[in-house]
C-alpha cells in the first residue's frame, strides 16, 4: 500500500513541476497531472541509465523532462482531436 501512495505522491510532484515549467495553459485535471507525472517518472527511470544517469537529483530532472515531453504529446493529440 505504501508503494502505491509513494508512486502517486511522486507522480503528483513530477506532473505539477512539469506543468509549471512548460509554458502555456494546460487544461487538465489533477488526475491527469498525476498520471502524467507517473508516466514521466517511469520513462525517466528507463531513460536515465541509458544516458548514464543512475538516479538521485539528476534522475528526478530526467523524469521531469520526460513528463514535459509527454505533456507536449498530450497537447498535440488533444489539438488534433478537437
Amino acid at each position: 500500500m505504501g508503494g502505491i501512495l509513494y508512486t502517486i505522491l511522486i507522480g503528483a510532484v513530477i506532473g505539477a513541476l512539469a506543468r509549471l515549467i512548460k509554458p502555456g495553459a494546460d487544461p487538465m485535471g489533477w488526475i491527469l497531472t498525476i498520471l502524467l507525472g507517473i508516466a514521466g517518472a517511469y520513462a525517466g527511470s528507463w531513460l536515465g541509465p541509458m544516458i548514464g544517469i543512475a538516479g538521485g537529483m539528476l534522475g528526478f530532472v530526467v523524469s521531469i523532462v520526460c513528463a514535459i515531453v509527454f505533456l507536449f504529446v498530450y497537447e498535440a493529440l488533444r489539438k488534433k482531436k478537437a
